[in-house]
């Protein structure tokens, strides 16, 4: 079977306006993927109806993603900060659930910045809860809930593949399941393929970008180890490609991820050039497979 690909709308704006939302929308389909994912930090941003048409206008699916702040940390033992987490990631969910989605994650189960030490045990208890809640009221749409887990520096809480499996034994809802980043993996964990097939059916969501955010294959990351991981492994969700430029600045996000180099300028080469660079890893992938289980049939 053929995964689903998606691109981050980053790669073509920073803000959602109808005439922007226009144009990520659009140069999406352009560029051939089937998915776009709309990063919702701030959701008062979206207009739901606006996106739903347009999204249909152009035969797209989506899935959203945002990272909560300091401000309305539900990884947090300060409840008004809980509180107003769950609001946003609440209010996350009427969009996802508004414009057709079928998919919310990110860094939704804390803040996506540099906490000044480790979690604590009611901190992660508060955020298992909300997740928990949030999970449960996505399930009756059923939409996915997504725990995108990231390095050391945007998160105190889950940084690993392991760490994401032991939360979500915690929350205990069929719905959520692991989002995994390369790009984080590729600071966190001490390879790829081990750590993505531990996942098993609990990997929901993969994001492809390279280690310096820039170009598919301009960087350090194995791909041949992680495209061979999913291909193992059956996997046949969602594969989106997610690179970050100083182009294109989102006031919400460009700061946070520390986006302040110039990597690329043309979003619809850069966008044309990782899906034909995913797809030929993928098919490079599914005929090692093949040719290592005719290899193993000959031997036996």
């Amino acid at each position: 079977m053929s995964n689903p690909f998606g691109v981050h709308a980053l790669v073509w704006t920073g803000g959602w306006s109808p005439e922007e939302a226009e144009h990520a929308i659009s140069s999406t389909a352009a560029a051939g993927y089937d998915l776009i994912e709309i990063p919702a930090l701030d959701p008062s941003r979206i207009d739901i109806a606006d996106t739903r048409d347009r999204l249909a206008a152009h035969g797209l699916r989506t899935s959203l993603t945002l990272g909560l702040t300091f401000d309305n940390d539900i990884n947090s033992e300060d409840l008004a900060r809980v509180a107003a987490g769950r609001s946003t990631l609440m209010s996350a969910l009427d969009i996802t659930r508004g414009v057709g989605g079928e998919y919310l994650g990110g860094v939704i189960f804390g803040a996506m910045d540099k906490y000044p030490g480790p979690t604590t045990s009611a901190a992660r208890a508060n955020s298992v809860s909300v997740i928990k809640e949030l999970a449960q009221e996505a399930a009756g749409d059923g939409i996915t809930i997504g725990l995108e887990f990231v390095n050391r520096y945007e998160s105190n809480l889950l940084n690993t593949v392991q760490e994401t499996l032991d939360y979500l034994e915690l929350v205990g809802e069929d719905n959520v399941v692991v989002h995994a980043d390369v790009y984080h993996m590729n600071i966190e964990e001490d390879g790829f393929r081990e750590p993505l097939m531990r996942c098993g059916d609990r990997l929901g969501y993969v994001h492809i970008g390279e280690s310096n955010r820039g170009y598919l294959g301009a960087g350090t990351i194995d791909f041949d180890e992680v495209f061979g991981a999913l291909v193992d492994m059956d996997y046949q969700g969602v594969i989106t490609f997610e690179s970050f430029s100083s182009a294109v600045v989102d006031p919400n996000m460009s700061n946070t991820l520390a986006i302040w180099r110039n990597l690329w300028s043309d979003g619809m080469d850069l966008a044309t050039h990782a899906l034909g660079y995913m797809k030929t890893e993928m098919d490079r992938a599914r005929d090692r497979r093949v040719r290592g289980v005719e290899s193993d049939l000959e031997l036996g």
